[in-house]
C-alpha cells in the first residue's frame, strides 16, 4: 500500500471522528450533520431528497427518516417547487445553517488554507482522485457548478447549458448533482471563470 493511500485512509478516519463528535454535540447522528453540510453547499438542482440519496449512497428510506428528524428539530424545511408539481426542495433554517457552519468541513477548510503551496494543484489532484473513485463505485460525479461542462458564462451572468436556466453568481459556487466533467476543448473556458 502506498504512503498516499495510508495518509488518505487516516484522514478519512479523522474526518469520520470529527463528524461523530459534531453529531453528538448537536444531539444528532453523523448522517444528520453530513446532510446539513451538504444542503449548505449544494445548488437548487441538488437540494432534493433524491440527490441526497445519490450523494451519500443511501436508500431513499434512510433519507426520508433523516429529513424527518432534521425537520422535527427545526433545522430544515421542505418547500414545494412551483414549477415541478410534487418536487420538494430542502432549505436550512437559521438553526440548520448555524449547525452546518459549526462543523467539521469548516475546520477542514481552515486546515487546508494553512497548507503551504498552491491550493489549485491540490484541488486538481483531489478532483482527479475523486473522479476515479466515483467511476470505480459507479456513482454520480457531483461537482462545483462553475467547473462543469454545462456552465456557460454570458454577458448578463451565467446559465446552465443543461437546463437553459439562468444561474445566480452564488449558485455557480455550489455543489451540483448534474455536474459533468468539461471536455478538453472547454476546460480552458471553464477554468478561466474560477
Amino acid at each position: 500500500m502506498s504512503t498516499s493511500a495510508i495518509l488518505l485512509e487516516r484522514m478519512g478516519a479523522l474526518i469520520q471522528q470529527s463528524v461523530r463528535n459534531d453529531a453528538a454535540r448537536h444531539g444528532l447522528l453523523p448522517i444528520h450533520v453530513q446532510v446539513l453540510h451538504y444542503l449548505a453547499v449544494c445548488n437548487r438542482y441538488s437540494d432534493l431528497p433524491v440527490a441526497i440519496a445519490d450523494y451519500f449512497g443511501v436508500t431513499r428510506g434512510t433519507v426520508s427518516q433523516t429529513l424527518a428528524v432534521l425537520e422535527r428539530k427545526g433545522l430544515l424545511v421542505k418547500e414545494p417547487d412551483p414549477r415541478h408539481g410534487r418536487r420538494l426542495h430542502l432549505r436550512l433554517t437559521p438553526a440548520g445553517r448555524a449547525a452546518a457552519a459549526d462543523s467539521w468541513p469548516e475546520r477542514l477548510d481552515a486546515a487546508l488554507r494553512r497548507l503551504p503551496g498552491s491550493s489549485a494543484s491540490l484541488d486538481e489532484s483531489l478532483r482527479a482522485l475523486l473522479a476515479a473513485l466515483q467511476r470505480l463505485n459507479g456513482q454520480r460525479a457531483f461537482g462545483i457548478c462553475r467547473q462543469c461542462a454545462h456552465f456557460h458564462r454570458e454577458v448578463a451572468g451565467a446559465r446552465c447549458g443543461l437546463t437553459g436556466e439562468p444561474l445566480t453568481e452564488e449558485q455557480t459556487f455550489k455543489l451540483c448533482r448534474e455536474w459533468a466533467a468539461p471536455t478538453p476543448a472547454s476546460q480552458g473556458e471553464t477554468a478561466s471563470v474560477d
